[in-house]
């Protein structure tokens, strides 16, 4: 990763999970560690300078799960407004030097370490005038989004409705598609048919912790 560039991520961790029947997504277990720490440690392994956590419903259990290691939490009061409060409340929170923001979700088993550099990398190389990126996989778009500081600026002067998607809709020209052939940026686990779907696919095993 680029080491003159202050990089900060957003990994969004506060969701309900009602269509996983409202369970922690996060909180699965791969390989006997929670999604949520695996993210992390990702991230940190990829070089980003602040690493933001918003959480918000079981924020509690999520928050033991990653208790000890170097991220700032961010509790967001009102989760059930959705993903963009969190989303806001992660990019307030970034320190304002910070170049360049990568916004991750905590459900996502299979983006690694590489995977952040690769799309770090790319968006250093990015069109000229483009402000936003994100991973297009045979026809789908996936995450994570990585924003400039411009772009976060602009969302953050917005309303509370504002938020990356919102953005991204307005300023197509100033966003680039990454297309790629990495399923990592579009595997994630909504519903419980995904946990079954993931493990026929990968031939990995997903364990709810045993409080679950």
């Amino acid at each position: 990763m680029n080491a003159t560039v202050r990089i900060g991520a957003v990994l969004l961790a506060a969701g309900a999970g009602s269509r996983m029947g409202h369970k922690p997504k996060s909180l699965l277990q791969l390989d006997g560690q929670p999604l949520i720490k695996r993210m992390v440690n990702h991230l940190l392994q990829a070089g980003v300078s602040q690493l933001v956590v918003v959480l918000g419903h079981y924020a509690v259990d999520i928050g033991a799960a990653i208790e000890g290691l170097p991220v700032d939490s961010v509790l967001n009061p009102d989760p059930g407004q959705g993903l963009v409060s969190s989303q806001r409340l992660g990019l307030q929170a970034i320190s304002p030097n910070t170049a360049l923001v990568v916004m991750a979700l905590a459900d996502q088993p299979l983006v690694n370490a590489s995977d952040i550099d690769m799309l770090v990398q790319v968006f250093m190389k990015r069109p000229a005038g483009t402000e936003m990126l994100f991973p297009w996989v045979h026809g789908q778009p996936g995450n994570p989004v990585l924003l400039s500081a411009t772009a976060r600026a602009e969302i953050l002067s917005g309303d509370s409705q504002w938020g990356c998607k919102e953005w991204r809709q307005h300023h197509a020209e100033r966003t680039h598609r990454h297309e790629c052939n990495n399923l990592h940026f579009t595997t994630d686990l909504d519903r419980p048919q995904d946990i079954s779907d993931f493990e026929r696919k990968y031939g990995a095993r997903l364990h709810w912790p045993t409080n679950q």
